[in-house]
């Protein structure tokens, strides 16, 4: 299991500098705060002010992960979910998915090869009139283990102080495992080829009552190939929504759904802690992306990928992330919404 711990003198001022660029290119990845913080602390207002960046024309756009493509789909359940849950979408069968591949960025027109996190909105619908909307994201861990951390260190990446982040580092020496991820992970040259995380933890009520803390995963079919930040850059600034719009033209792309059940005593209020390894998953079934749409006239564009709408059988654990970026979600969807004049729906899928 991944354990906080302060980084070491000799590289903690590269490490720092690492921290700042990623969280200021890919603060909208984290744009979490919650709702019954009292307006003194924090409200999804500040948040999304603090993700809206100096000279980036952000008008009708969401305010976090706002490059984007829509995807169309299946999520074909396998059975073995309804041992966790009640919830009819682990019920063996097909059943509708829609969802958005994304930057973690403020900036709809960030070049791609810019942007370290990636992220994976999905909804999946069932007979039952019921939906599951997720958020996910590539790394392996959230860079701090509360929403009021979050906020802190939005304020000090954007700070003009030069020891900002390194106060802030030595207060929460649990950003190292997100530091490391961050400068060590392969990219790859795919949306295709990323395994996407909930990092947060919920609950599965199952059909007897019990109940199961988890996280989940959608893991790729695709093998990942590394690709040198630099060779991406050659790519140019939009190469992974034209990749994986050719990919899944020539054939439908797959990503196994993988629900990893905690033990005893893991941590469910902590996304920043991972759990051990050796904990019991389940495979529940697998996401096929069939059709990409560009998101100006796709049906993605209108969705809130709020994680907390859950379906029966689901529901939110101690973990205070998903009602902190329901509150922040929901401030962004009325920003963007009343300014549809500014991005408008076009007749060739183009962006504005």
């Amino acid at each position: 299991m991944l354990q906080p711990h302060q980084p070491p003198a000799r590289y903690a001022l590269g490490f720092l500098v690492l921290i700042a660029i990623v969280v200021g290119a890919s603060a909208a990845a984290f744009a979490y705060t919650a709702g019954w913080f009292s307006p003194q602390r924090l409200t999804p207002d500040k948040i999304v002010d603090a993700l809206t960046p100096p000279g980036v024309d952000v008008l009708g756009h969401r305010r976090n992960h706002a490059k984007g493509i829509c995807f169309t789909g299946v999520f074909e359940a396998n059975g073995a979910g309804s041992a966790l849950s009640k919830a009819q979408v682990f019920t063996r069968g097909q059943y509708p998915a829609l969802g958005r591949f994304n930057l973690a960025t403020p900036n709809p027109n960030a070049a791609d090869a810019t942007v370290r996190v990636r992220g994976f909105g999905l909804r999946i619908s069932t007979p039952d009139g019921q939906q599951w909307r997720m958020a996910m994201i590539d790394p392996p861990v959230f860079p701090v283990s509360t929403p009021q951390a979050f906020y802190d260190l939005l304020l000090a990446s954007g700070s003009k102080d030069p020891d900002a982040m390194k106060t802030f580092a030595g207060a929460h020496p649990e950003i190292a495992a997100f530091g490391g991820w961050a400068k060590t992970a392969p990219w790859t040259g795919s949306y295709a080829e990323e395994r996407f995380n909930s990092l947060d933890s919920f609950i599965f009520t199952d059909g007897s009552g019990a109940e199961h803390a988890v996280r989940w995963s959608l893991v790729p079919a695709a093998q990942p190939v590394p690709v040198a930040t630099a060779d991406l850059a050659k790519r140019g600034p939009d190469f992974l929504e034209q990749e994986i719009t050719d990919r899944v033209h020539t054939a439908p792309q797959h990503w196994t759904m993988v629900v990893t059940v905690a033990n005893p005593g893991d941590p469910t209020a902590d996304p920043s802690k991972a759990w051990p390894e050796d904990r019991r998953t389940v495979d529940v079934g697998t996401l096929t992306v069939q059709q990409i749409e560009a998101e100006p006239d796709g049906p993605c564009r209108d969705i809130n990928f709020d994680p907390t709408v859950l379906p029966a059988g689901i529901r939110t654990s101690d973990d205070p992330f998903p009602a902190a970026r329901s509150s922040a979600y929901a401030k962004s969807y009325d920003r963007r919404t009343a300014e549809a004049k500014d991005y408008p729906r076009t007749t060739t899928g183009a962006k504005p």
